[in-house]
């Protein structure tokens, strides 16, 4: 070969190196290509939706002296709830609202809720219920006394005593309700869990006063910020309760028939629908804001007096309320973006990453605006929160990188909204387009702080990381968590405190703090600082488990978060036994699996006799092993299985649910909590079970890359050459894992309870479930730590 050809043979060598390589990753375009599908059938859902108007406003018109009896129909109430409601105007034309039916009536006054057929006890009233009187011996607002012949009773919010003495749990109380009463009855009432004052049944017991053949609850007690408030309970049409005020023995009124006046009120709360309340002389106008019926024309037969002002759903609508945050958020990016570019953060970044930065904040912005507007009664229309939907999901897609494990979550992400703008569209209601809502606004806030993450990030180096701040954060990630579940037991119940549920950030800081434990035990090398910071260490995750745990059995009316608890906890166990190659703890995890299958399949073998004997949920067993004779406890399991069996393999459509996209969702609608815990039961009725296959395999996928990438990490940290360096790789490993562990702890509950594996457990189904705590407090920050995982080239 002659010289030249040499030359000219090192030339092309070198422009080809020189030329930069552009790299197809066929896993990224497959998952584009079917996020694009997934979103193109959003749309097609929004638009095959069909006219759906409400009553924008409600006029009443009525002469003084007279009243009216009118069903909850009339004033734009689902008929389903079937609530009434009694107005009157007296002889000088005030306005009065008693309730005539179950649905509860609530009177807004201000700050203040006052429910009609209620009264704040006090000092000298007596009230009687069935055969036995009650006389009102002091009363303030934290304690009420009270005699029934020679008894005397006292209830100070939380312990109900009788002659002094705390009353013993009841036979039949649940473990939950044995310890929420040891908690009150040991610690000063400051610190105790509000607990109903119940009065029917058979025996005083706990916080119960027994009422011969009345059954409970006939009436409540409970503490309010102005009072004690006595109210008429579920069994109170079996025994009215009488009330006669302080004096005046001749004056008993039935309390359900107790009226409020309307006349300084600006809202009424009947049922679960509230009405804004404005007087415009002899007529009342009621502007029903939420849980409203919808219907497929503008007409309506309606009672004489009533006359109502048509509106139509408006899908691109954007409220007023929304201009001026919206226009702060674009303030705050635009300046924002504009202080990156000028300043040396774009020379560091660069120009790209600093306008996704930027591009992010927006994002995260427009997500608060909509939940704004949700929580101040003006949502914005559903194609609204659906652009800004689709760009959360672009954002994850472009962040997420070449990891499978975010492919794999906006996928799912994309296939659960669907799912619930499905439920939204098609129902005969307004309130059910909020769980879509909800979704796309807190989807857009973590994919907002995601994006601005990934773009801050400074790029990798080799230099050791700071050990002690780490530690740091953990142990105030778990103070954090600590304190709003002590909120939780002190002034929440088991949906939360503060519309929050700090179960979700309590368990994504007991996988970090354990995580943390495990990286140092299986590092070989000790761990720095002195005694009272390894015992922290240590201390600081069995705290918060112990915690946890105790919330489950107090707060929580059924036993899914001790089995997700024990499935997190032999996952760790069993990534701990393969890191460290100790075969034995190895075997011990696999048995216990073993045995906890042949556990189920004995107990699904098992009668219903079996269970009655238990105190430890056995309803629940009960329920799930012969659910038709227990068709009310049961009817969540029982519309679950009629709704899978008629999806059957190809949806209930026969089309795989295209041909519904948008419509009725049928009898599917009436299963209880189906936008939550039952939400797979509906994507089996309306998609079919070859769709839910399909969803099985992304639902794999999103562990197994979770599970690579930690495996990955822990290759990382047997090749670092800092011990920090190497830690750090094993923390996240664990971590990683003990994400894995808990979202497969809910694939599995869920998936368990719809299809009757297991007995009825209130467990979200993560990504396919209505949006809340779980996706902003524990999916959302396990993507950023699975993506801040992974490599950046491989």
């Amino acid at each position: 070969m002659s010289g030249a050809a040499v030359l000219r043979g090192a030339a092309r060598e070198a422009a080809a190196a020189a030329r930069p390589r552009i790299r197809i990753d066929s896993g990224r375009i497959i998952a584009g290509a079917l996020l694009l599908l997934l979103c193109a059938l959003q749309l097609l859902c929004l638009l095959r939706a069909p006219a759906a108007w409400m009553p924008a406003r409600v006029a009443v018109a009525l002469d003084a002296g007279k009243d009216m009896l009118l069903d909850g129909a009339a004033l734009g109430l689902p008929p389903a709830e079937g609530a009434r409601i009694r107005l009157r105007r007296d002889a000088a034309g005030s306005w009065w609202a008693a309730a005539a039916g179950p649905s509860p009536l609530q009177v807004q006054h201000g700050d203040t809720r006052r429910r009609a057929g209620s009264v704040l006890l006090a000092q000298g009233q007596r009230f009687q219920l069935g055969a036995s009187s009650f006389s009102v011996d002091a009363a303030d607002a934290v304690s009420v006394a009270f005699t029934r012949g020679a008894t005397r009773w006292r209830y100070d919010g939380a312990v109900l005593s009788k002659d002094g003495l705390a009353q013993p749990s009841c036979p039949d109380a649940r473990l939950a309700a044995r310890l929420a009463g040891a908690w009150n009855r040991w610690l000063p009432s400051a610190l105790g869990m509000p607990r109903p004052l119940v009065f029917g049944g058979n025996l005083d017991c706990g916080n119960r006063i027994a009422i011969a053949g009345v059954p409970a609850p006939a009436a409540t007690i409970k503490p309010t910020p102005e009072g004690m408030l006595l109210a008429g309970g579920a069994g109170a049409q079996q025994a009215p309760l009488l009330l006669q005020s302080a004096g005046r023995a001749q004056d008993a009124v039935l309390l359900a028939e107790r009226e409020e006046g309307l006349d300084q009120a600006g809202a009424l709360q009947l049922g679960r629908t509230r009405l804004l309340l404005e007087r415009n002389g002899d007529l009342l106008h009621l502007q029903p804001a939420s849980h409203v019926a919808l219907y497929r024309e503008a007409q309506l037969r309606l009672p004489e007096g009533v006359s109502w002002t048509w509106s139509r759903r408006a899908d691109w609508r954007l409220p007023e309320q929304a201009f001026l945050p919206l226009g702060l958020v674009f303030g705050v990016s635009a300046i924002a973006g504009a202080a990156m570019l000028l300043s040396g953060a774009a020379a560091r970044l660069g120009r790209t990453r600093a306008l996704a930065a930027a591009g992010a904040l927006l994002l995260c912005g427009a997500g608060l605006t909509l939940l704004y507007l949700q929580k101040s009664g003006a949502p914005a229309g559903a194609g609204v929160g659906l652009l800004v939907a689709w760009a959360a999901l672009c954002c994850l897609w472009l962040a997420g990188g070449r990891s499978l494990a975010a492919g794999a979550a906006v996928l799912l992400l994309a296939a659960g909204l669907l799912s619930q703008l499905e439920l939204g569209l098609g129902a005969p209601e307004s309130s059910w387009l909020r769980h879509a809502g909800k979704t796309g606004a807190l989807l857009a806030i973590g994919a907002g702080a995601f994006g601005m993450l990934r773009a801050l990030r400074p790029e990798r180096d080799a230099r050791p990381l700071p050990q002690a701040r780490v530690e740091l954060a953990l142990l105030l990630m778990s103070g954090v968590a600590l304190l709003f579940l002590l909120l939780q037991v002190a002034f929440g119940d088991e949906t939360g405190v503060f519309d929050l549920q700090p179960v979700e950030f309590a368990k994504l800081a007991l996988a970090a703090l354990s995580a943390h434990c495990l990286a140092l035990a299986t590092g070989g090398q000790p761990a720095p600082g002195g005694a009272l910071l390894r015992v922290l260490r240590l201390g600081a995750p069995a705290l918060l488990f112990l915690v946890l745990l105790a919330v489950a059995l107090v707060q929580v009316d059924d036993y899914s978060p001790l089995v997700l608890l024990t499935v997190w906890g032999c996952a760790m166990a069993l990534a701990y036994a393969l890191a460290s190659r100790k075969y034995l703890l190895l075997g011990a995890v696999l048995a216990a699996a073993l045995a906890a299958v042949a556990g189920v399949a004995l107990l699904r073998a098992a009668g219903p006799a079996e269970f009655a004997r238990w105190n430890f949920y056995a309803d629940r067993f009960m329920v799930w092993l012969d659910p038709g004779s227990h068709p009310h406890t049961g009817q969540q399991l029982l519309l679950g299985a009629q709704a899978i069996a008629g999806g059957g393999w190809f949806g209930a459509d026969h089309a795989f649910g295209l041909l519904a996209l948008g419509q009725d969702p049928g009898a599917a609608l009436r299963i209880p909590a189906v936008q939550d815990d039952f939400a797979p039961s509906f994507f089996l009725n309306r998609h079919g079970l070859l769709a839910a296959l399909l969803l099985w395999m992304l639902q794999a996928l999103f562990l197994a890359g979770l599970l690579h990438t930690a495996v990955r990490c822990w290759l990382a940290s047997a090749g670092a050459r800092d011990f920090r360096l190497a830690w750090f790789a094993r923390f996240r490993c664990f971590l990683l894992c003990g994400g894995a562990a808990f979202v497969a702890g809910h694939f599995l509950l869920s998936w368990g309870t719809n299809l009757a594996i297991f007995p009825v457990m209130g467990q979200p189904m993560s990504f396919l479930s209505a949006g809340g705590s779980h996706l902003l407090f524990f999916i959302c920050p396990l993507l950023v730590a699975g993506v801040a995982s992974e490599p950046e080239h491989h």
